[in-house]
This record gives structure tokens, sequence and C-alpha cells, in this order.
């Protein structure tokens, strides 16, 4: 089973050792951070750093000027956590070790744009903004987001990409400094504490046929128990259908945009994968789907393990289903049972393995990766 690992190029570039290190492991492909979110992120081999910092969502290449002169809304280049063209640095080093090489694209999340242009932010029902949540209900941030995944996906050296928050981002975030758990929230109050009401999106409810302040009442009212520590109530099913189908073609229309856009700059053969849950309305990083519907779109997804299942019941022959294990103990990965995981994931339907991450883990668990590709081969 093809297997490939996520990276930043921090993790290669002033690191020599680092592409060899890599392909010992066995990894068929590397899937590079090409455009990223703020991060702080723990380098354990780097021969000139232990700590990097990406203050804020950044390309970590230098983006086209051409592209975006002119435009209010545009992608920001990193600083000195990945200077110049990082990207096309790390992914030389690594095809030169024989590696793959597939960009990975964050899109619908990103605080700086939220902090410079606090009207593309996702609003809840209280009208508290979500600044690291672009709205992809408004048109001018889906024109940033399609624009942005076509011009980061195909960059010097990938042989495809894989576009991760490609849809519907919400509460739920590793903020810096977190207090959020304070009040448990199951899966109805994360979805009604996500619905946006930012004025595109009161526009689209309105629409669909529901007054976007009853709704907004409506989801107030349904999340009152949440917080005395009972379960959401249940929106009125009109209410409810109203706000499902906005976001729905919201999501929707940013997938088959971004993967056009892709697929129109880039050449033959280039692969276009989303990374995804197969419930719709789910928000994050794994971006809410209908399975049938992307995999007529993409060639295929990135999902976690546990959820490789519903994507198999609409491949075809050419679909890729990446099982995404962590492999990084300190992050609850179980880098030791990859052997066991893979083929669990496998029997689910999955083709490809995606282990994260390989620059995050320590030698001992990058040792146990070593082991269990070994197994599998």
């Amino acid at each position: 089973m093809r297997a490939g690992a996520f990276l930043y190029p921090w993790d290669v570039n002033g690191d020599p050792a680092a592409p060899d290190r890599l392909a010992d492991l066995g990894l068929a492909q590397v899937t590079l951070a090409a455009a990223y979110h703020s991060t702080r992120a723990l380098t354990p081999r780097h021969p000139r750093h232990r700590i990097v910092t990406a203050a804020h969502a950044a390309t970590l290449y230098p983006p086209d000027p051409a592209r975006w002169r002119g435009r209010a809304l545009a992608p920001r280049p990193a600083g000195d956590w990945a200077p110049g063209d990082a990207h096309a640095e790390a992914a030389k080093a690594l095809a030169d070790s024989g590696l793959a090489v597939h960009s990975w694209v964050v899109l619908a999340h990103n605080s700086r744009l939220g902090a410079d242009h606090p009207e593309t932010s996702v609003v809840n029902a209280y009208g508290d903004r979500y600044p690291w949540a672009p709205c992809v209900g408004q048109d001018a941030v889906r024109a940033l987001l399609v624009d942005l995944a076509a011009e980061a996906a195909v960059r010097p050296g990938a042989a495809g990409t894989e576009l991760e928050s490609c849809g519907w981002y919400g509460l739920a975030h590793l903020h810096a400094h977190d207090k959020t758990a304070g009040v448990p929230l199951d899966d109805a109050a994360q979805y009604l504490m996500s619905l946006c009401f930012c004025p595109s999106c009161r526009e689209g409810y309105a629409a669909h046929g529901a007054e976007p302040g009853a709704l907004a009442a409506a989801v107030r009212a349904a999340l009152e128990p949440v917080w005395r520590g009972a379960p959401a109530g249940a929106l009125e099913p009109g209410l409810a259908a109203a706000a499902l189908t906005r976001r729905l073609a919201a999501a929707r229309a940013l997938q088959e945009q971004a993967v056009a856009a892709v697929r129109a700059a880039a050449p033959p053969g280039f692969r276009v994968l989303l990374h995804a849950d197969p419930v719709p309305y789910r928000c994050g990083a794994n971006a809410g789907t209908d399975p049938a519907h992307i995999l007529s779109v993409a060639d295929g997804v990135v999902t976690p393990a546990a959820t490789v299942a519903p994507f198999a019941a609409h491949a075809h022959a050419r679909t890729v289903l990446a099982a995404n294990l962590p492999v990084v103990t300190g992050m609850g990965g179980s880098p030791h049972t990859l052997t066991e995981d893979a083929k669990r994931a496998a029997a689910e339907g999955a083709t490809e393995l995606r282990l994260y991450h390989a620059g995050l883990a320590s030698d001992a668990d990058l040792a146990a990766v070593r082991e269990g590709l070994r197994s599998l081969r």
C-alpha cells in the first residue's frame, strides 16, 4: 500500500540529512505544505532549530504579483520561518532522494485574513466573529480561496495536491491558549455554534425560505440547554433545512471551483485530493462532503481511517482513498500499531496511507513507522 507522510518545508530546508532519512522510512510520497495556517511546530532533528513559529497563515512560496495585484483579498507570504521559495527548495531536495512530492494546501483556515478583513469571517448566532474561519458563503472569499488553490497546488516539482479545509470551518479550532472546552459540545452543538450569520449568509438563508433573524433566534434557543449542561435542542424542520441547504451549496461551490481551477492550472495526470469528512455538515480541516458528489469531482480524498468506508461505497477504479493515520505519540498517535491500523483501513477500502506527521515525530516514532511500513511490504 502506497504510503505518504505530511511535512513542512522547514523540516527539510537547512537539514541535508532530512530527505534520505524520510526516504529510508519506506515512504513513496511526501505531502509538503505550500500554503499553511499559523502554527508553532517542533523540529526535533533539525541542526539549526527546535521550534518554528509561523506567525500567520501564509504561502510558503512567493505569491505571484500578477495574480494578486490590486485585489483587496490576497494571500500573505511567509516571514523568516519559510523565506524565499521554501516549498520549491524542499521539494527539490525530496525529489532528489526519490520521493514524490504533492503539495499540501490549507484554504478556509486563516486567522490573518480574519484579522485584516473581519468582514470575511464566520459570525455565529450571537454575533461573535471567528477570525480563523473565512466564510465560504461569500463570493469574495471563495474567489480568494479558489485562486489560492490553483496557485499553491501547482508548485514546481509537485505531482499532485491535497486540499485541506476546502469547505466550512467553524467553532472547533486549535487556537492559541484555547479556553472553549469548559462546556462540552456534542456534534449538534458544534454545528449550531458554527452556523454563519454574516450578511452574505443571511441573504442566503432568506433565499432558501428562512428569515435570518428568526433562524438566529432559533439557534440561540436550541443552544440554551447546552450552557446548562444538557443536549442541544432541535431547530424547526423548515429552518433546519434552509440553513443546511444554504451551507451545502456554498461548500459544494467552493469544492467544485477549487478542483476545477487546480486542474486548469495543472499538467495532465496531476492528482487532486480533498481532506474530507463523509458527513456533509461537518466543519474543519476535513471538510464536510457528500461522498458520491466529491468523488465525482476530485480524484479522491484524504480522510481519517475511521471514515474511509462511506467513501469506499462510492469509489470507482481510479479513486484514491488515503487513510490518515496519526503517528506522533505525543499528539495521540500510535506508530507502534501502524501495521494493524493500515490493514484495518485497507479492509475498509483505503488504497493509500497518509501519516501525520513525519517532521513532528520523535526518532522512536519514526523507527516504529519504518518497521510498520516494512511489515506492510
